[in-house]
């Protein structure tokens, strides 16, 4: 239990509870600094911040604080991809060797766009040795993995591209626009929005991020898990995690040069500064809730995707035991789908977490967008209870005010 923090910002009538929820974060789930952000049929029905951006400064979290967002950076890219496939620039069905010919090598030709981006394509993980400047370089880990031999057969099975995700959509549609991606997603999806949201932080913004925080996981939560299956699952994710060669530590980590979640590794100006569309999108929550929002609507004006285009987007292409996580996911062209253990707000949800907590979503029966952005980054064995009550106070608070 933690000394409460005052939680500033504001929701509207009928969304109080969740702004207590947001609360109990800090005080009964280890927050430090946080935001969040809900959007409701294109307008904002909760904006909320509180606690410390950088306890090593005492800098307060405020209004416009940014942090990075892992993974949470791939529901951005996911809008990039399927706003070119809806312009017809790009075709879903079509092989990526068509705009990206190299990328056809090694058995990869009929890699199509749409299995590349819902982890099917066998390329979870650099075989050749690369280092960290390679990575940051951008242009080494593309030719690695152009050239190199899949996992599996592409299309049989499907394995989180956790971080090789970000570099082969980049260059994806470097080839499709001659932009990269960040540049794209800047022009086309942030500015009309009026987003503070970067793939690539721009040089002038260096140091604003607030620095993410180590988690430390507790083992004592095992003894929680009363249900045998689930406790066994629990049990190899932790092992997998443990151990340096197990593909789940080798994708986290891109073989030890990029360690995935890692607090100094990631809090790396340079980092900050690199596109890489998987992992390293700098936001906040209320930019993170107004970009779904403009998914499943209008916002000022704005509508991303066609209401035909979302529904490409959230057709579910993958489900069931991941090769690389070792439990199950599911996925639609890029976005995360609603699962038994992170059923959103039902399955008209669609959206991504980031490791440690990050979460943006869109919602197309309830015409939500949400956000939530925070700086310590979580541990638990049980799952992310942070954003798990921030959803079902917000799921009863919609339930409420529809009445």
């Amino acid at each position: 239990m933690t000394t409460a923090v005052q939680v500033q910002g504001q929701v509207e009538a009928g969304f109080e509870e969740v702004r207590d929820e947001f609360a109990r974060n800090f005080t009964e789930r280890g927050d430090v600094g946080a935001a969040l952000a809900v959007y409701v049929d294109g307008a904002p029905v909760v904006d909320l911040w509180g606690g410390l951006a950088d306890p090593a400064t005492g800098r307060p979290w405020e209004r416009d604080t940014v942090g990075l967002v892992y993974s949470a950076t791939k529901g951005a890219t996911a809008m990039v991809v399927n706003l070119l496939a809806e312009r017809g620039e790009l075709d879903l069905d079509a092989p990526v060797a068509r705009y990206w010919p190299e990328f056809g090598a090694a058995g990869k030709d009929a890699v199509s766009v749409t299995q590349l981006l819902s982890h099917q394509a066998g390329l979870p993980v650099p075989s050749a040795p690369l280092t960290r400047a390679d990575l940051i370089g951008g242009a080494p880990v593309v030719e690695a993995l152009a050239a190199q031999e899949p996992l599996w057969a592409p299309g049989t099975a499907h394995g989180y591209h956790a971080l090789t995700f970000g570099w082969l959509t980049g260059e994806l549609v470097r080839r499709v626009t001659g932009r990269t991606l960040g540049t794209v997603f800047a022009d086309e999806i942030a500015r009309p929005l009026d987003l503070h949201f970067w793939i690539g932080l721009p040089a002038e913004l260096s140091g604003t991020v607030a620095p993410l925080i180590d988690g430390v996981p507790d083992p004592a939560e095992l003894d929680l898990i009363t249900d045998p299956a689930a406790k066994e699952l629990v049990l190899r994710v932790v092992a997998a995690m443990s151990d340096p060669s197990s593909l789940f530590a080798r994708v986290l980590s891109t073989n030890g040069a990029l360690p995935t979640p890692h607090a100094a590794t990631w809090n790396d100006p340079a980092i900050h500064a690199m596109e890489q569309p998987a992992a390293n999108g700098v936001t906040n929550a209320r930019s993170l809730a107004r970009l779904y929002a403009a998914c499943v609507g209008e916002v000022d004006g704005v509508r991303l995707l066609s209401g035909a285009a979302l529904d490409r987007a959230r057709t579910e292409q993958v489900r069931g035991p991941d090769l690389v996580t070792v439990g199950e996911s599911r996925f639609g062209v890029g976005f995360q789908l609603p699962t038994p253990a992170s059923p959103l707000l039902g399955e008209g949800s669609f959206g991504h977490q980031g490791a440690g907590g990050a979460l943006g979503f869109g919602d197309v029966s309830s015409r939500v967008g949400f956000g939530y952005v925070q700086n310590q980054l979580g541990a638990s064995l049980l799952g992310e209870p942070r954003t798990a009550a921030l959803i079902a106070a917000l799921r009863r608070a919609l339930a409420r005010t529809r009445a």
